[in-house]
């Protein structure tokens, strides 16, 4: 079979490869049909690890497929079922897996395509509780952007920033894979949505999408328009990826007790805060990783009763690199998908 292996740092060969046995029990076979790319590809392709790596490893950390064949113990998932695959190897067994908090496990084997061998071949063997069924009417190409890309967002906005109807959401970045994303799920529950992105062309797309008002960052200080926009007020919760560079900024969008909450930091990992500002606010602000089973089952009903990805362009594995350059040019507007 196939298999898209890192060699080394921005070192990517195609490799014919040994296909994985038959499943054990309690494992699935699954034929990968499509990955999504995320800056996680970007970084492990330019070396940018934060654990040590053994190479060569199999690149894709976002993916769907269908089962190829299922353990002797595996009865709720048959062959040529759409499937989504989750990104982490977790352990299963330890209170957070158990309480179904798996983006919280205590033995974490590490990230698909990132630290262990990733998506991006023809089969892989997991174990079924890992594997997440596709709703009908979901297509494979929507799907692979469930299990990171939706679920970061669906975890972000309602499990941890507990975002209510009718509030005001200030979403960074909104031309992004997880931006689009919040802002249709923002928008789905009749929020009101501001966004910055860096582009007039972007910022059409996102008037398009349902954004009520867009940013451009590169012209305008978002914090005087937002606070502008709130009437001083500020917003309900803002919606942070985008690191150092607008994390300060974002606590003065917020109104008194309003939410933080961030999964990212592209623009760097560190900034101070004024910690007088922080509690005579009551500013909370909450950290948030990955996502959970349940998020992307979640992001799969989302999908099936009609909000669907934005895709911003979809590449052939042989064009695995250009999706990378695609990405990082930071020209997108939504997901790059790679078919397999």
């Amino acid at each position: 079979m196939r298999a898209l292996t890192l060699l080394g740092d921005r070192q990517l060969e195609l490799l014919d490869t040994d296909p994985p046995p038959p499943p054990a029990a309690g494992e699935v076979q699954v034929r990968v049909k499509a990955v999504a790319l995320n800056y996680l590809d970007v970084w492990g392709f330019r070396g940018m690890a934060f654990a040590k790596r053994k190479m060569p490893l199999v690149v894709g950390v976002e993916a769907s497929g269908e089962i190829a064949a299922a353990g002797p113990d595996v009865t709720h998932l048959t062959p040529g079922q759409g499937v989504v695959m989750y990104g982490a190897l977790t352990c299963g067994t330890c209170k957070a897996c158990r309480a179904g908090r798996d983006n919280l496990c205590e033995n974490v084997g590490g990230i698909m395509g990132f630290h262990v061998d990733g998506f991006t071949r023809d089969l892989i063997n997991l174990p079924a509780r890992l594997v997440v069924p596709v709703p009908d009417g979901v297509s494979l190409r929507d799907a692979a952007c469930a299990p990171i890309g939706f679920a970061t967002v669906q975890h972000m906005l309602f499990d941890n920033a507990k975002l209510e109807p009718g509030e005001t959401v200030l979403v960074h970045a909104g031309g992004s894979g997880i931006g689009t994303a919040a802002i249709l799920m923002a928008k789905q529950i009749g929020c009101t949505v501001i966004t910055t992105v860096g582009d007039d062309a972007k910022a059409e797309k996102a008037k398009a999408l349902g954004a009520d008002h867009v940013i451009n960052y590169k012209t305008e200080r978002f914090e005087g328009v937002t606070r502008k926009l709130t009437q001083k007020k500020g917003v309900d919760v803002v919606f942070e990826h985008v690191g150092a560079e607008t994390f300060n900024g974002s606590l003065l969008c917020l109104k008194r007790g309003g939410r933080l909450v961030t999964c990212g930091a592209t623009s760097g990992p560190s900034t101070t805060l004024n910690l007088m500002q922080l509690f005579q606010q009551q500013y909370r602000i909450i950290g948030s990783f990955g996502a959970t089973l349940k998020n992307i089952a979640e992001s799969l009903d989302k999908m099936a009763a009609g909000l669907k990805p934005v895709i911003d362009t979809q590449v052939p594995l042989a064009e695995f690199e250009r999706g990378l350059e695609r990405l990082a040019s930071r020209q997108v507007f939504g997901k790059v998908v790679v078919t397999l």
